[in-house]
């Protein structure tokens, strides 16, 4: 089977996972959360566990567009941004075989639930909003964080996004104050346990 390639947005990306046989399967694991939750950390070391290739939607759409998160924040503003997560959402859920840590706001929007439900595991790494504030602090890559208070920002993102963290996840895991490799060690076991 040919390996995976897709061209939109700012530019042509690949990837060598593959395309999957039956679209049904589910052996994809995808995992959300708010920012500073450890998907990127924890979802590299779940693929080596697991022997999957691991997938940052964040990351997909920065090799896309050659330029960072604030950068398109900036010049294109968030709605924008949206849309270029849901074309990399929409390409990363079409393969087989891979972790993904998805962007924090990548369930903000109806049909990257209903592709993330459809096409793999759903993991919720659940983080404090102390936490959150510990893990971002001294991240320049955060621009929902920039001109405001970061603690009511991350108060009110979880507002409206706990909820659908927690009707979409298969799995919930707490990361607060815990090391990536018992996280993903944890998410492995649910795993396992599910399945």
């Amino acid at each position: 089977m040919p390996a995976f390639s897709f061209s939109a947005g700012c530019g042509r990306a690949s990837t060598t996972a593959r395309l999957s046989p039956v679209a049904t399967q589910r052996t994809n694991v995808y995992l959300i959360g708010p920012m500073g939750s450890g998907k990127t950390a924890v979802g590299k070391r779940l693929a080596a566990l697991l022997d999957k290739q691991f997938l940052d939607s964040d990351a997909e759409i920065e090799r896309r567009c050659g330029v960072d998160i604030p950068y398109i924040f900036e010049k294109e503003g968030e709605a924008r941004f949206r849309e270029r997560e849901r074309d990399v959402i929409a390409a990363l859920t079409a393969l087989d075989g891979v972790v993904v840590a998805t962007g924090g706001g990548a369930v903000l929007d109806p049909k990257n639930r209903e592709r993330l439900a459809a096409t793999g595991t759903v993991v919720y790494l659940e983080a404090t909003v102390d936490a959150q504030l510990k893990r971002t602090q001294s991240s320049r890559n955060r621009p929902l964080l920039d001109g405001g208070d970061p603690r009511a920002i991350l108060e009110r993102l979880m507002s409206i996004r706990r909820p659908l963290y927690e009707s979409l996840a298969d799995i919930r895991i707490e990361t607060t104050g815990r090391q990536v490799g018992a996280v993903a060690s944890d998410v492995r076991a649910a795993l396992d346990a599910s399945g």
